[in-house]
């Protein structure tokens, strides 16, 4: 039964990014949005570990202590913050600054995840939320952080459409 609600699950996700970034003007990236999530190894664990209401890898996380399907996703999917990290001096880990385009895509996923699992309860303040919770315990590069902040304050305070609009022009004036 996981296994078509998993699917489900991913199959919306993926409709909802493609469409957003769409309206960024990412075709190709929309079109190849998150089909690692379709890899053995994202989706035995996703269908094992689903819930509904979050993500599988965070209960995958609390089962057996770390996440090898977020592992696989992270290294596969640039729109993650955490793909754009490298080693630093001493073995710190080093944030980089994620190009526009995976940036924009990385919006566009965020607002998706938040729509699918936060359901009828979903409002634009919910992305913004969900990061300034994180905020402070997350390793990632600070242009990167201030400007996904911006983004997200625009979507809560002027809504997706004109957010969306914006970030298509950042992404194109950027290139």
């Amino acid at each position: 039964m996981n296994f078509f609600k998993h699917l489900k699950t991913v199959t919306r996700h993926r409709r909802e990014v493609r469409k957003l970034c769409f309206k960024c003007g990412l075709i190709r990236q929309g079109l190849m949005h998150d089909l690692s999530k379709f890899s053995r190894a994202e989706f035995k664990a996703g269908v094992k570990y689903y819930q509904g209401n979050r993500s599988p890898q965070a209960k995958e996380r609390e089962v057996v202590g770390y996440s090898a399907a977020w592992l696989h996703h992270k290294g596969k999917n640039k729109h993650h913050f955490e793909y754009w990290t490298d080693n630093g001096k001493g073995g710190s880990v080093c944030p980089v600054e994620m190009p526009p385009k995976y940036f924009a895509e990385m919006i566009c996923d965020r607002i998706a995840a938040s729509k699918i699992y936060k359901g009828k309860d979903y409002n634009e303040a919910c992305p913004l939320e969900y990061f300034l919770l994180r905020k402070d315990i997350i390793t990632m590069h600070p242009n990167t952080s201030a400007r996904l902040e911006y983004f997200l304050t625009k979507l809560k305070d002027e809504g997706e459409e004109k957010t969306l609009k914006e970030l298509k022009k950042f992404v194109k004036e950027n290139k």
